[in-house]
This record gives C-alpha cells, sequence and structure tokens, in this order.
C-alpha cells in the first residue's frame, strides 16, 4: 500500500499571469486549426494538438465560464474536443478503483456533502459502484450524491457546470468517444505517496488490459508525472509510447487554461515539457 512522503518543504514558485494565460488559450483555440495545416519546422515534427481533460479542464471558481461548459474528463467533454478543428488527442487522468476497475477523474480526493457536513474520500480507496454513484446518474431514475470539489486555496465547491455529464470507466471512454481521436492517458498517482513497485504494477496491468481489448486502431499515449510508473510502463509493454512529464514555466510547448494542450514529439520522446499551470 502506498505510503506518505515525509514532509518536504514547499518551493517558492511564482503565480503566473491568468489575464495573459487566458489571452494565450483564445490563441490556441482560434489558430489550432492554421497551426496544424502549417508545414513543420526544418527536423521538426508536426505540432499536435491535445483537448486538455477533454474540452477543458474546470475552474470552479474562475470569472471564465468556458473553464465550467462541460464537466471535465468524461465522454461528452472528450467528444467536444474531437469537433475543435485542429484536436487529434484528448488527454485525461486514470485511476485505479479499490476493486481493480480503471477510471477516468483527476482529483486524487472526491467530495461529496451530507446534512450539511462535507466528507472526502481517497479515489482509489472506492469500489466502482461508490466512485460511480457521485455526480449525475446514467440511470435517470437514480439520484447520485452530490459532487463537490475542494481547490487549491482550501475551499469546497459544488461542482456545477453548465453541461454536467455522469463520471466514467477508461473502458466507456474507449467505446464511447469519437474512434479518430487519439487517447493522451495519463496514469495518475498521488505525489505525496511513495508507491512500490508491485503495487504500480497491479494499477498499470489494470490500465493496460482494458487498453488491449478496447484501443483497436486508436492511437495512444501514455504519460505521467510519477517517473516509476512511466519506466514500468515501458518495461510492461512496447505497443505504444510512453513519456514521463515535466513542467515548464513561459515557454513553449503550451498548457494553456482553456484546455487545449499543444506539445511536441508527443509520439517518439520519452519526456513532455508542458508549459502554465494548472488552477
Amino acid at each position: 500500500m502506498a505510503q506518505p512522503k515525509a514532509a518536504r518543504a514547499a518551493a517558492a514558485a511564482a503565480v503566473p499571469d491568468i489575464a495573459a494565460q487566458l489571452n494565450l488559450a483564445s490563441a490556441c483555440i482560434n489558430g489550432a486549426e492554421s497551426m496544424m495545416a502549417a508545414p513543420a519546422a526544418a527536423g521538426r515534427p508536426p505540432l499536435v494538438v491535445v483537448g486538455h481533460r477533454g474540452k477543458g479542464m474546470n475552474a470552479l471558481a474562475s470569472p471564465d465560464e468556458r473553464l465550467r461548459e462541460v464537466k471535465e474528463n468524461t465522454v461528452r467533454s472528450f467528444n467536444d474536443a474531437a469537433r475543435v478543428a485542429g484536436v487529434g488527442y484528448v488527454e485525461f487522468d486514470v485511476q485505479v478503483t479499490k476493486d481493480g476497475c480503471p477510471i477516468v477523474f483527476h482529483d486524487n480526493f472526491i467530495y461529496t456533502e451530507q446534512d450539511g457536513k462535507i466528507s472526502g474520500k481517497r479515489v482509489t480507496d472506492l469500489p466502482l459502484d461508490e466512485f460511480l454513484s457521485y455526480g449525475p446518474q446514467k440511470d435517470q431514475d437514480k439520484v447520485g450524491r452530490p459532487l463537490l470539489r475542494k481547490l487549491k486555496d482550501g475551499r469546497t465547491l459544488m461542482w456545477d457546470v453548465r453541461s454536467d455529464e455522469p463520471l466514467c470507466t477508461l473502458r466507456e471512454a474507449f467505446e464511447g468517444v469519437d474512434a479518430r481521436v487519439g487517447f493522451n492517458v495519463e496514469l495518475k498517482f498521488d505525489d505525496d505517496l511513495d508507491y512500490q513497485e508491485e503495487e504500480l504494477a497491479g494499477v498499470l496491468q489494470a490500465i493496460l488490459k482494458v487498453v488491449f481489448e478496447h484501443a483497436k486502431d486508436r492511437p495512444v499515449i501514455f504519460s505521467s508525472f510519477q517517473p516509476d510508473a512511466a519506466q514500468l510502463m515501458r518495461k510492461l509493454q512496447d505497443q505504444y509510447p510512453v513519456s514521463e512529464i515535466s513542467v515548464q514555466y513561459n515557454q513553449i510547448p503550451c498548457r494553456c487554461n482553456n484546455g487545449l494542450l499543444l506539445f511536441l514529439h508527443c509520439s517518439c520522446s520519452d519526456r513532455m515539457a508542458f508549459s502554465g499551470r494548472e488552477q
């Protein structure tokens, strides 16, 4: 079982200019099609545009309504992104439930409210049926638990978006998303936990089982901020590219707040460098 890491001193980081990021985000949307059509520079592969968590992450406290348009990391969000000109891939976060099912969800903890009290549980401690019980339900006769999100500033807000959608599994993403769109499957692990190789292997094998059974001809890339997971995924399979993710600020390629993720060398490098700051 993963164990908490020892307390570490937080490194001071400059807070980026949010207005500038939003302007860059708009430029990414408006220029996606022309960038994809433009010839690559000599010796450099063409630019690939990827929908971050589908059509974009949800920043619930942001004044920008685009960041609350559709529930992130859902089948609808992935298909909406697929309809944006120039988008070739969608990126999403995959974790594995306590009973071994790969699911699509970014945060390490999931929150709800009952009788006026807010409570949270670690996603990987939940069985699949409990995870899927949060938020809107596929069965219209069922009422899901209220779904809340804890922000980095400590506030916990209702996860309100204009177009809400049920949470989904990795298999449902393969079955329900336009087959022409590639998947950048981020192998999601908690940065504050130490993982043993046996535990990592169990998680990755559960993910690979779904990918091998349902990917068919869809392009797939694996990526992870967890270097041990990325290295182990390379050992477990050689069919799909695997990239370790590093973050760079104020450099291209860029990670934009509207959700479009732009990067080079997506399928031929073992490292991705993203810029921007996740809200």
